[in-house]
């Protein structure tokens, strides 16, 4: 057993709980263990937490590699059934209710398709570079990511499973798909920013400029051209695109941008809040219990999406830090662990945790300060809800139990 991860873990749940008992603390109930309570239930969420990760550790690791598609396939049909059988939550159907606590199954299709990705991938006759196989791979990944986005309309949720990108970049996926992929993050971004026709123009000019630096032949010429009808149907989509979302959604992406005039008492206040709470915490912090936008809820969501603002206000610069420093920690400790596996199916998984782990702590971290849209993901490990601990916890452990058998696989 990896120790030192396990360590990590286990600080970083007690750090979480700490800070979702401070989010939600008030004087009528100061009691940690007190159940009525968020904390409490919490409490609840971790002690099942520490039996699911022994129950995954005492299964024998052949488990899941044998039934990695039979996990998916489950994941998959309850990831379709929630929004006609669950209960609406904040909006969204996309909850099994169970009394006083709820299970979101799309939290758990992350490890899911994180066992299947690795179970297709391990086989011998795989080759992602091999066009039908890139297809399957993305087809493995794309499938939840549209249900939940389609019939749950959990962006945030959906948007994590880009997080697998980096798995297949280290498995041989070619980097010009992630070249590709950043460029269209980049149109998109300019398509949002700069008149369209301004657009076409520059895109006219940049193919006219690739053809004075390349063999002007056949083939070249469609290359070019085709990148150009690409690159414009791509500004036209974006802004079609644009006009068909929601209205929050609208607003979560101007806020972001910078488009216009933003109302801080509307759609503005999350991300302003979120601001002025973490920056209120100075270098040191406001000391614990004491962060007053914390304790007169100023920042919405301050235990579940926006829990790093009652880490910055309370523990400062100082303690953000080291919330950040472990959770990269971690990370970091997960691709070692990865890179030193026999297995191909162990060392894919690891990637694949170290990978949806550093999407969440990205993206979570970077939605509080204003560096990315307000999409909804929880902290790792920190943010209040049984599903989410309960689904990185899994993700994580399943991993532990596969490198602990390591040293019995053969080459």
């Amino acid at each position: 057993m990896d120790w030192i991860t396990v360590l990590l873990y286990f600080v970083l749940v007690i750090i979480g709980w700490m800070n979702i008992y401070a989010a939600v603390y008030n004087e009528q109930h100061y009691i940690i263990t007190d159940i009525s309570q968020k904390y409490g239930k919490q409490l609840i969420w971790i002690i099942t937490a520490f039996l699911l990760a022994f129950i995954i550790l005492i299964i024998d690791e052949s488990f899941y590699t044998a039934f990695a598609y039979v996990i998916y396939v489950i994941f998959l049909v309850a990831i379709i059934l929630v929004p006609f059988l669950g209960r609406e939550v904040k909006g969204s159907r996309s909850w099994f209710r169970f009394g006083e606590f709820g299970i979101q199954p799309a939290e758990f299709m992350k490890f899911a398709a994180n066992l299947a990705l690795a179970k297709f991938l391990s086989n011998q006759e795989t080759k992602i570079a091999d066009y039908k196989n890139t297809f399957i791979t993305l087809l493995l990944i794309g499938v939840p990511m549209v249900i939940i986005k389609g019939l749950q309309d959990e962006t945030g949720l959906a948007i994590v499973f880009v997080a697998f990108v980096f798995t297949l970049y280290r498995e041989g996926l070619s980097v010009n798909y992630l070249l590709l992929g950043f460029l269209a993050i980049i149109l998109f971004i300019l398509a949002l920013l700069i008149n369209n026709l301004y657009l076409f123009i520059f895109i006219g000019v940049l193919c006219a400029l690739a053809l004075l630096f390349v063999r002007r032949n056949r083939k070249n010429l469609f290359i070019i051209a085709a990148i150009g009808v690409i690159a414009c149907s791509m500004v036209k989509g974006t802004s079609y695109v644009y006009d068909k979302m929601e209205p929050h959604q609208k607003v979560r992406i101007d806020v972001l941008l910078g488009r216009g005039e933003v109302d801080l008492k509307k759609e503005g206040y999350n991300v302003n809040q979120a601001k002025i709470a973490i920056g209120s915490g100075g270098f040191l912090g406001k000391g614990y219990l004491q962060g007053t936008q914390t304790k007169y809820d100023f920042v919405p969501e301050q235990d579940t999406d926006f829990i790093f603002c009652t880490v910055g206000e309370e523990w400062g610069f100082i303690g953000s830090s080291v919330v950040i420093i472990l959770q990269l920690t971690l990370i970091l400790r997960l691709i070692y662990m990865a890179e030193r596996q026999r297995s191909p199916f162990s060392r894919i998984y690891g990637y694949g945790v170290a990978s949806i782990l550093f999407f969440h702590l990205m993206i979570n971290v970077g939605m509080t300060i204003g560096l990315a849209p307000v999409i909804g993901i929880p902290l790792p490990f920190l943010s209040y809800g049984g599903s989410s601990l309960w689904s990185f916890t899994i993700l994580l452990f399943i991993f532990l139990k596969l490198d602990s058998h390591r040293l019995q696989i053969l080459r």
